[in-house]
C-alpha cells in the first residue's frame, strides 16, 4: 500500500509537493523547497487506490514517488483548465 503526503505552495498558487511520507522533504532538491516556499499540509492519499488525480497524471505521480521520492504539481495550462471547467459547465 503506497500513501503519500501533499503540501500546497505559499508562493506559487495551484502549486503541489507529492511526498512519501509526511513532514519528510529528504528527497525533494533543496532549491525547489526555496522556490516552493514553506509547504502547507494539505492531506495524506493512498495512491494505490486511486485511479486518477484531478490535475496530475497518477502514473506519472506513482513513478515519480518511486524513483525520486517526490513528484511537483504545476499549475495546469490555461487551456487545460478551460477545457475542464467547459467540460463540466455543459453536463447536463
Amino acid at each position: 500500500m503506497m500513501h503519500c503526503s501533499i503540501y500546497k505552495s505559499n508562493k506559487k498558487e495551484l502549486t503541489y509537493l507529492y511526498i512519501n511520507r509526511k513532514d519528510d522533504f529528504s528527497n525533494v532538491p533543496e532549491q525547489l523547497l526555496t522556490t516552493f516556499g514553506n509547504p502547507e499540509f494539505v492531506m495524506v492519499i493512498n495512491i494505490d487506490k486511486r485511479k486518477k488525480l484531478a490535475f496530475a497524471d497518477i502514473t506519472k505521480v506513482r513513478d515519480s514517488l518511486k524513483v525520486d521520492g517526490f513528484y511537483l504539481q504545476l499549475p495546469p495550462q490555461s487551456d487545460v483548465t478551460m477545457q475542464h471547467i467547459r467540460v463540466n459547465n455543459t453536463k447536463l
